[in-house]
């Protein structure tokens, strides 16, 4: 990136992914595995199943932005690599997303982009337009994403 300033280009989005990735691994400690017995040394099992679902929703929800900041940084290597062309569907992926982030020429705050690219993550919206890429093209993939619409 030209003129790399005071947002350090996509320095920081890594650094964030980073701690995203680490905060992951942390929230992977299983829940049972610090349980407080109660009710004269029971354990309470039925608290541990909630505390670990939210711990997982974490989890998701970090690895959406994970994912949303490595597309945004791929993104931005496939346009160096032009006039070069990559698959039917990693084009079409590359496609949509310039539909809701630009190419950063120039340094800036990029927490707008990785909210945008996170919403198409997570919405599936992104899956279904790869999807009807590789239909279009007759390409079969190994599996139906409508399952997973929310």
């Amino acid at each position: 990136m030209n003129n790399v300033g005071l947002n350090s280009g996509f320095m920081i989005p890594q650094y964030t992914t980073a701690a995203l990735v680490t905060e992951n691994k942390t929230l992977c400690f299983p829940a049972s595995a610090d349980s407080i017995p109660t009710s004269l040394g029971q354990e309470d099992h039925v608290s541990m199943g909630s505390i670990s679902g939210r711990k997982l929703n974490q989890v998701i929800d970090n690895l959406e932005y994970i994912l949303a900041i490595e597309l945004m940084s791929a993104c931005q290597a496939i346009e160096f690599r032009r006039p070069l062309k990559s698959s039917v569907i990693l084009e079409a992926a590359h496609d949509y997303v310039r539909n809701f982030v630009g190419f950063a020429s120039e340094d800036r705050i990029f927490a707008e982009d990785i909210k945008k690219l996170h919403s198409i993550i997570a919405d599936f919206s992104l899956v279904r337009h790869c999807d009807s890429a590789a239909r279009e093209k007759g390409i079969q993939l190994n599996r139906e994403f409508a399952d997973f619409a929310l």
